[in-house]
């Protein structure tokens, strides 16, 4: 992705949900109303959130059982169409606050609250994708995610 546009701007409540709705829809899929749920239930998160937590919390909303393996299928599709994001070590999951905009991110876990958030250096993820090349991967997509304290649990 060298060269890849940077996301000037990112979106929050109900810009950032019609953000996704149009992404998804431009990528030939449906927003159907749980989809609608989950995505808005992700986005009410400023820390990785998990697909069970997320089956839970709809389950109560909606007054009735919501399905995880449901909830872990719109999730794997929300990372595929680039709405949110996959934190690994977490086995979790955060919106993307610019659906659609495909580049590469550095995350920042805070190992005491659990409050994720992202960077971006290109210098940083563009080596990582060269050094994937020079050993024979290609469509390398770095996932770099760095685990610490943020400013206020470290104060």
């Amino acid at each position: 992705m060298a060269g890849h546009a940077h996301h000037h701007h990112e979106h929050s409540g109900a810009k950032l949900v019609s953000e996704a709705e149009d992404v998804l829809t431009a990528a030939g899929e449906q927003w159907t109303g749980l989809r609608a749920d989950v995505f808005k239930a992700l986005a009410d998160q400023d820390r990785p959130v998990s697909a069970y937590d997320i089956a839970e919390g709809l389950g109560r909303r909606r007054g009735k059982r919501v399905a995880a393996n449901s909830v872990y299928r719109i999730l794997d599709l929300f990372v595929r169409t680039n709405l949110a994001n996959r934190i690994e070590s977490a086995n979790a999951y955060l919106a993307n606050t610019h659906p659609g905009c495909r580049h590469d991110c550095i995350f920042l876990i805070c190992d005491d609250c659990g409050k994720a958030s992202h960077i971006d250096d290109d210098t940083l993820t563009d080596a990582l994708r060269q050094s994937g090349n020079r050993h024979g991967f290609a469509n390398v997509r770095p996932v770099v995610e760095l685990r610490g304290l943020c400013d206020e649990c470290a104060s």
